[in-house]
């Protein structure tokens, strides 16, 4: 067994005896007699900071990652000392700090471990670059589980397997391949009913290993930089997810036409092509919001250009379409053409904002446009630079929308597909190289979009996307899970993806439907479009070498079921949008996977198949060719088809049939959903009634629905509209009772409610405490009413 006293184990080195002590408010230090520091914050009772330094020195306290938003404060922080160790006690967790080792283990108040040092910190002198490599061991307790870690293509629970987090341009990747376009050292650990969190925050490149070396130890480390970690203690993991979002950050509300049905292809080009396709939106009565221009927009792949032979009058153009109901969304990559006669590249050059290579030479690799230079989005300057360079295309030209790719950044024809390791960076005033920067050089960049894009289409909100992000790139844009592939197998990581991206703190995220690479036939592009409206970005896009991969592209039964399913999405959104509102305000998940749901039900620990679409609607996507329906599993509780309002049973597996046209979709007993008419852009109609599908339980459940003016920033000022619903059902009764909060007058007057499982037929009906005869009412059969919006109880009554 090895020991930290023994200083120095196959090229590793270690702490030895603790020699001092000392606290600074929030802040304890625990120094080894070898030079090592121990930081210890308590963020919150909850939340706890370790930083380990090495020659009792610490780098400075800097990151991207973290809010600055971010709430922190506890009410108990206790530090006792005996022989051996010393206990830190806050309000829900106890910390040991072995004396003679260092090594931390972390306890409930009920003295059940949750988080303990195997070898603990150690680390291994780097000298081609000097600094350390970093690394910490941890127990794996017995049946432990693990989730998290962003975009990574592999089953939901991560035990067994190793992982590496270094942003990557990964074009058509396989399943199990890593590793991809995000970096998110983010995982949650799950033993014997407890859910903690630990978030890794160092931007080089770190690996994590899951008990893939050794059955009983989860290790993880990185190339340089700090051991600089967070603990978050559940014990569910809504607790944990709710921590780190708060930590790192969430965005603000999007305008509601970014959660349509966008449409977007490698690439529509000339006008009178994105005219046609547009046109054939309309004409089939297909729902959707935004059309996409990517690359060959530009005048020789030049970013802030345009190819005015392919778009003589982008603003014409744009206008005209937004006059249909398109929103015109644009593709900005980060490689600048090297070019004399170019604006864009001579101010740059001009202001010194391009990156340079470790001996002084500008940083260059081929792109799209050619050989290219890359600014440093890490200079706060070049950032705010960036930022200016949209005012033309969103103030001018009416572009509602930017959407970042290859910011990697993608390097083509060379080994690494990116930047050269000695590249230099600013980092907000903390110089380093790109073994430092490269995660975080994506995330920099659609930061400085973000902000651009904000100030200049102000006082709308905006709407910006990212290919390449880590970990609180989520407080600026959205983003989607890359070059995919027109696979079976790839509808299945689609989904297994965008549930791990939520449980990482990341909501607003999709895939490309349908499949980038190759060509999907039409049923595996129905079912892609089944499973994608149920994702927070919704968007088809595709290389277009293999063909079209519209919704009319596989004839008319596939076009019939496409229009069902982006109906079905436009009537939701008043649930969707509220999902966001509740992601944004209290830091839950738009998807919830099945263990997020129900932790303690050990059925759903490897589950990867269904998910929770916001709170009350169960979705499971049909993921095989040629099915007629599957197996599927109904976690706790009790529920209603969508489909046929027949009530089911949880916690057991159940057949369910899904012809193609079909798909499994089960609503919460209890649950209030709203509903707006099918639009074929958000905004088309003025909405005159709120539909409520009203599903019976017996006993109490609570809905909520958000709404506000859709776009803008009157949300902030108190126009919202925050509805919170609670039913209570009886045997012979049904009640409803509405509490309202904001000053947002909504375009209603009225609101209709569709109830579901009744188990008795209406005979009374009390609004206010005053009885309504039903004659007065406008509507009262197949269990439908119609009331005044503004009622605070609803009760109905069954005849005896």
């Amino acid at each position: 067994m090895i020991t930290n006293t023994e200083l120095e184990y196959k090229g590793n080195l270690y702490p030895n005896q603790i020699v001092q002590f000392t606290q600074d408010t929030d802040k304890l230090y625990f120094t080894t007699n070898n030079g090592v520091v121990l930081q210890i914050t308590i963020l919150r009772g909850s939340v706890i900071r370790f930083r380990y330094a090495t020659n009792y020195n610490f780098e400075p306290d800097f990151s991207y990652a973290i809010d600055p938003k971010s709430t922190i404060g506890y009410s108990k922080l206790e530090v006792e000392e005996n022989d051996t160790e010393y206990i830190i006690s806050t309000a829900r967790v106890s910390v040991l700090v072995d004396k003679k080792t260092l090594r931390t283990q972390i306890s409930d108040l009920s003295g059940n471990i949750i988080c303990e040092d195997e070898l603990g910190f150690h680390w291994e002198e780097n000298y081609e670059y000097g600094g350390n490599t970093v690394k910490m061991s941890k127990i794996a307790q017995a049946g432990e589980c693990f989730y998290g870690m962003g975009d990574k293509a592999m089953h939901s629970n991560l035990k067994g397997k190793r992982v590496e987090n270094w942003v990557t341009d990964q074009f058509a990747y396989g399943k199990d391949q890593d590793p991809l376009y995000k970096a998110i050292p983010f995982y949650i650990g799950l033993s014997k009913g407890n859910a903690y969190g630990v978030f890794f925050d160092n931007s080089f490149k770190t690996s994590f290993d899951f008990s893939h070396e050794r059955r009983n130890v989860t290790s993880f480390w990185a190339d340089g930089g700090e051991m600089n970690y967070y603990f978050i203690f559940g014990p569910d993991m809504a607790g944990v997810v709710s921590s780190y979002s708060s930590l790192t950050g969430t965005p603000e509300m999007p305008p509601m036409w970014a959660l349509g049905f966008h449409q977007s292809k490698w690439s529509y080009y000339p006008e009178n092509n994105v005219k046609e396709i547009t046109k054939q939106f309309r004409d089939l009565r297909i729902p959707c919001d935004a059309i996409y221009l990517d690359i060959d927009y530009m005048d020789g792949f030049r970013c802030f250009t345009w190819d005015k032979n392919h778009f003589p009058d982008p603003k014409r153009m744009i206008s005209e379409l937004e006059e249909d109901g398109f929103k015109t969304v644009i593709m900005i990559d980060p490689g600048i053409k090297v070019d004399r006669d170019y604006w864009v590249y001579n101010e740059a050059l001009e202001n010194d904002y391009f990156c340079k290579r470790g001996d002084g030479p500008l940083m260059q690799g081929k792109v799209w446009p050619g050989e290219c230079n890359f600014p440093d989005f890490t200079n706060p300057a070049v950032r705010e630079w960036w930022a200016e360079l949209y005012k033309e295309f969103m103030t001018e030209l009416g572009v509602h929308a930017v959407w970042n790719d290859m910011n990697e950044p993608a390097v083509m024809e060379v080994p690494t597909k990116t930047a050269p390791l000695d590249t230099r960076h600013n980092y907000d005033g903390h110089p380093c190289t790109h073994r430092k920067a490269h995660n975080i050089y994506g995330m920099q960049m659609v930061r400085a979009t973000f902000d651009g894009v904000k100030k200049y289409v102000y006082p709308k909100r905006p709407f910006v996307i990212t290919r390449a992000a880590f970990a609180g790139t989520q407080r600026y844009s959205s983003t989607w899970t890359g070059d995919n592939v027109a696979t079976w197998e790839h509808l299945w990581l689609a989904n297994v993806q965008v549930q791990r991206m939520c449980l990482s703190g990341y909501s607003f995220v999709g895939s490309d439907i349908g499949g980038f690479a190759e060509q999907p036939d039409g049923e595996l592009f129905a079912r892609w479009v089944q499973l994608g409206i149920f994702h927070p970005f919704c968007r088809v896009h595709s290389s277009g070498d293999h063909g079209d991969q519209e919704p009319w592209s596989f004839g008319t039964e596939i076009t019939d079921i496409v229009r069902k399913f982006i109906e079905l999405r436009y009537q939701l959104l008043p649930y969707l949008y509220t999902m966001f509102y509740k992601y944004t305000k209290e830091n839950m998940p738009m998807i919830q996977a099945l263990v997020y749901y129900d932790q303690e039900d050990t059925q759903t620990h490897f589950r990867t198949d269904e998910f929770i679409f916001g709170e009350k609607i169960l979705v499971c996507p049909i993921q095989e060719p040629n099915a007629q329906g599957r197996r599927m599993y109904i976690p706790k509780g009790n529920w209603y088809d969508f489909w046929t309002s027949e009530p089911v049973e949880g916690g057991k597996e159940k057949w369910v049939a899904a012809e193609l046209d079909m798909l499994p979709i089960f609503v919460k007993a209890g649950a209030i959903i709203p509903k707006y008419p099918v639009q074929q852009y958000v905004e088309e109609k003025d909405i005159d009634e709120l539909l409520l599908e009203v599903y019976y339980k017996k006993g109490t459940e609570s809905s909520e629905i958000y709404e506000d003016a859709n776009n803008g920033y009157d949300y902030k000022k108190g126009r919202y509209a925050l509805s919170n619903y609670k039913l209570t059902g009886k045997e012979k009764s049904l009640t409803i009772q509405l509490f309202k909060d904001g000053s947002f007058e909504t375009q209603y007057d009225t609101i209709r409610l569709n109830f579901h499982g009744l188990p008795f037929a209406i005979d009374t009906v009390m609004l206010d405490n005053e009885e309504v005869s039903l004659r007065n009412l406008s509507e009262i059969q197949d269990n439908i009413l119609q009331i005044d919006k503004d009622f605070s109880l609803l009760h109905i009554t069954g005849k005896e």
